[in-house]
Parts: C-alpha cells; structure tokens; sequence
C-alpha cells in the first residue's frame, strides 16, 4: 500500500544526508525552505521542529570521512515549500 498523495506536512525531523534515517527524498524532491528565527538559511543540513535547532554546515570543514561539519544552533525552525508562494 504507498500512498500516491503528498500531504504538506512536514516530518519533525528532516535531514538532507541519505545516510540518515531521517532522510526523505520524497520531501525533498519539493523543494524545501528553512526559516530560522525569521531569516531564510540555505545551509541546513538537518532540523528538528519540536526540539527547536538546526544543523547548519560549518564552512567548508571536513571530518575524517569526507563529510561536512555540522553546528547545531537552537531557535524557532519554520519548514516551507518553496514551490508554494
């Protein structure tokens, strides 16, 4: 049974790695935007909606398996499609 209809509900979690288990593709397929704490920031790796913080990449830092550092930063996280105006 999958379900052909998309819903515009958001996951409380969301992570744009596909290595995560909070990954999905199907969401991310739509274009999503993030606003935290009122600004819109294109460098969100991962957020969390009732926990309030995202995972904002640090730069062009590296860990020791090629991936981005990531900070966590806490505030208010607002998902949005940005196909919708």
């Amino acid at each position: 049974m999958s379900e052909t209809i998309m819903s515009d509900e958001f996951p409380d979690r969301l992570s744009v790695d596909p290595n995560s288990p909070y990954y999905n593709a199907d969401i991310l397929a739509r274009d999503v935007g993030i606003r935290f704490k009122g600004i819109e920031k294109t460098n969100v790796e991962e957020y969390c909606i009732s926990e309030g913080w995202v995972r904002v990449t640090a730069g062009n830092a590296k860990d020791r398996y090629g991936n981005p550092l990531t900070i966590k930063v806490h505030g208010p996280v607002e998902p949005y499609f940005r196909d919708k105006k």
